[in-house]
């Protein structure tokens, strides 16, 4: 089996290094180089063509979401997650813009990164649950949000279920088994919600749901 092929960016050594060192210690991932700057990791991505980058938003010189920006032109196939310190929904919606399909913070538990890395692997998305709660929760109060839910609708009943699901983190084969559908059937929708949203990622299609309020916002 192939493994998947994760190349990290961050200044900070200790960081960096205790994230390898988590990572390789994984069967299926491997660490192919590392960036301590954006520009030094915009130009492994060109050279080594990675399946995942792990991505901080503070980095000398060209930022994070900057790289981000340029790592999507030179490389549409790697997947960016941003890990970072920045619980900011400014951040969030800046790196999902710049085309990451993932978003968590450095907190998270080395089970939620490497789930992160295996989901943005297999062409899904993935935000942190305590981002995507924050952000649906002061979006779905704003009158304007509500007023757009009402007239930019275009999600049928289950695809407005199925991108609740997404914005909560679950993966398709989670919402698949809530749904008592089958992740094909998922994976179609999703389809769906993408052409209609005008949007490139399941992320960036829970996104625009939290800023537009298609979705209500998460109970917990």
């Amino acid at each position: 089996m192939s493994k998947i092929r994760v190349l990290l960016a961050d200044d900070h050594d200790l960081f960096r290094q205790g994230v390898r060192r988590l990572l390789e210690g994984v069967s299926d991932l491997e660490v192919i180089g590392e960036g301590r700057t954006g520009e030094e990791t915009v130009r492994l991505v060109e050279d080594l063509v990675p399946d995942i980058v792990l991505l901080d938003i503070t980095m000398p010189g060209l930022s994070g979401i900057d790289a981000a920006r340029l790592i999507k032109t030179a490389s549409p196939r790697t997947g960016v997650i941003m890990l970072t310190v920045h619980a900011d929904e400014e951040f969030l919606f800046e790196a999902i813009k710049a085309g990451a399909m993932g978003y968590l913070l450095k907190d998270a538990s080395p089970d939620d990164l490497v789930r992160a890395i295996r989901l943005i692997y297999g062409g899904e998305g993935l935000l942190a649950p305590s981002m995507a709660a924050k952000v649906m929760r002061e979006f779905a109060r704003t009158r304007e949000a509500k007023e757009l839910a009402g007239v930019l609708n275009p999600l049928t009943v289950r695809e407005i279920e199925i991108l609740q699901h997404v914005a909560e983190g679950l993966a398709n084969k989670e919402i698949a088994h809530k749904l008592s559908i089958s992740e094909r059937t998922v994976k179609n929708h999703l389809s769906n919600i993408m052409e209609k949203l005008h949007v490139n990622s399941r992320t960036q299609a829970a996104v625009y749901a939290l800023r537009s309020g298609l979705v209500p916002p998460p109970s917990r």
